[in-house]
């Protein structure tokens, strides 16, 4: 998603001036938000370092997959790891393709005259150019493919917590690499239904990203479009979170009932635990960061839409920013879940923790 970290909320201009206001008044302000704009445009470093650093953590994610793809390519955890693997590289790809447009629209702006630097920053409402069009698809193209496939993944282990055997005739490699390509269509029939009618993107406050159209003149097609993503999104968290608690409560289960299985069911039941407590906590991260964004923009567009939205329209410009900024961390926290939720990881953990209350032990009892 967007590398957005740098914003001026100083920068705002009424949509519709008073009739009554001064030259003088007029020209000031002009002044004011076309500072603002090449302001930001000559500090894009928030921005340009939440991009690196979204770029970094998602490469390491993706060379540790690949080398515990390698290693596990003919058993149950190949599937997990190519659904894990498709989702760092989604959201790597989010980071670097939309994060540039952002960075672009920083630094564009970088001359021109006062007037003409303050309409072009912000752009028409009712003609974006092609570059906030593609920005606004890959807002939501990036946003419901990591959802969909957070998703897929708690399905898959649900399936395979719970009926194993059916898991391993049912679930094959060319069968989840037609569901990847799937749920990416699926993304990308949603993005595109702006050029079929459906909803119109818009730059969004402040003027550096682009989104559906909630805000201003939100009309009942913009209104629907806002309902499917929001929809689609919220569907995909809650069915993610059911099928995890499916998971979660077999693999307890299983642990009550204190039987001696073999080594090689041990170790399965450990691996089944490792993917289970890592879609847990790609589940959590991605409602934590997702949720804000997807309810803010249901709310501001049935107010905008129901003319409501008049006296609360900065409020919600504000709510908007934060859903997004919100929404961006989800892309570089992803694959930090994926690291550090590991076996390896997890036991070094224990282990230092188990040192730490054995040494305080003894010490308390010397």
């Amino acid at each position: 998603m967007l590398a957005m970290q740098h914003y001026n909320s100083s920068g705002v201009i009424a949509p519709f001036p008073l009739s009554n206001q001064t030259p003088t008044v007029q020209e000031t302000e002009v002044e004011a938000v076309s500072s603002n704009a090449t302001g930001s445009a000559n500090n894009p470093t928030a921005a340009g370092l939440s991009m690196t650093l979204g770029i970094l953590f998602n490469v390491v994610a993706l060379i540790i997959l690949a080398k515990a793809y390698s290693r596990y390519r003919r058993r149950s955890k190949a599937t997990f790891l190519l659904l894990a693997s498709s989702l760092i590289a989604t959201d790597l790809a989010g980071h670097v393709i939309p994060g540039a447009l952002v960075l672009r629209r920083y630094t564009v702006h970088t001359q021109g005259s006062t007037d003409d630097s303050v309409s072009t920053f912000r752009g028409d409402p009712e003609n974006p150019d092609a570059s906030c069009l593609f920005l606004g698809g890959c807002m939501v193209f990036f946003g419901l493919c990591p959802l969909f496939l957070g998703c897929a993944m708690a399905a898959e282990r649900c399936l395979g917590v719970t009926k194993p055997l059916l898991h391993a005739r049912l679930v094959t490699t060319a069968r989840t690499k037609m569901a990847l390509a799937l749920i990416w269509l699926l993304a990308l029939c949603v993005a595109l239904l702006p050029y079929f009618s459906l909803g119109a993107y818009t730059y969004q406050y402040p003027w550096t990203w682009c989104f559906i159209r909630v805000v201003e003149g939100t009309r009942d097609t913009d209104l629907a479009f806002v309902i499917v993503f929001s929809g689609l999104a919220l569907s995909s968290l809650a069915s993610a979170f059911v099928c995890n608690t499916i998971s979660g409560i077999t693999l307890v289960r299983a642990r009550l009932k204190k039987k001696k299985p073999c080594s090689q069911r041990s170790s399965a039941g450990s691996q089944d635990t490792e993917m289970v407590v890592q879609l847990v906590g790609i589940m959590v991260t991605s409602c934590i960061c997702w949720s804000p964004l997807l309810v803010f923009a249901l709310m501001s567009a049935t107010k905008s839409y129901s003319g409501m939205l008049d006296s609360d329209r900065d409020t919600f410009r504000g709510l908007m920013v934060t859903g997004v900024r919100m929404a961006t961390c989800n892309q570089i926290l992803d694959p930090w879940v994926y690291i550090l939720l590991r076996r390896a990881v997890l036991r070094k953990i224990y282990r230092i923790t188990k040192r730490r209350a054995s040494f305080k032990g003894s010490t308390f009892r010397s």
